[in-house]
C-alpha cells in the first residue's frame, strides 16, 4: 500500500469585507496567528475558539510559517485598517468625560 500525497489547500477564505477567516468559522486569521505568536498551542487555540477544528489551526499555522512575509504584510494592513476605524470612531463620538463629570457632580451635591 502506498501513501497518496495530495496538495493541501489552506483552510482560509475571504469574507465580504476582505477579512480572511479560518476553516468553516468566522474566526479571523489574525486571531489565530497572534495567539500562536503569543505562545498558544494549536490545542489551546481550538479550546478558546470552539468553532475551529484542530486540523484547520495546524494547517493555518503551517501556512503562516511557509508564507510569513505575506501573512505579516496582511496582518500589518489589518492593523492599519483597525487604527483607521478607531480614529474615525473617536472623531464622531463626543467627548464623554464632560458628560460623566456632570453626572457625577449631580450625584454628589
Amino acid at each position: 500500500m502506498s501513501l497518496v500525497l495530495e496538495p493541501e489547500t489552506p483552510p482560509l477564505w475571504e469574507d465580504e469585507t476582505g477579512a480572511i477567516r479560518v476553516g468553516n468559522s468566522r474566526v479571523l486569521l489574525e486571531t489565530v496567528i497572534r495567539a500562536f505568536q503569543d505562545g498558544a498551542s494549536p490545542e489551546s487555540i481550538v479550546h478558546r475558539y470552539s468553532t475551529l477544528s484542530l486540523s484547520d489551526v495546524y494547517n493555518t499555522i503551517a501556512y503562516y510559517l511557509r508564507h510569513q512575509d505575506a501573512v505579516e504584510a496582511y496582518l500589518s494592513q489589518r492593523e492599519q485598517l483597525a487604527d483607521s476605524v478607531r480614529q474615525r470612531l473617536s472623531n464622531i463620538q463626543p467627548d464623554l468625560s464632560y458628560i460623566r463629570s456632570r453626572l457625577l457632580s449631580q450625584q454628589n451635591p
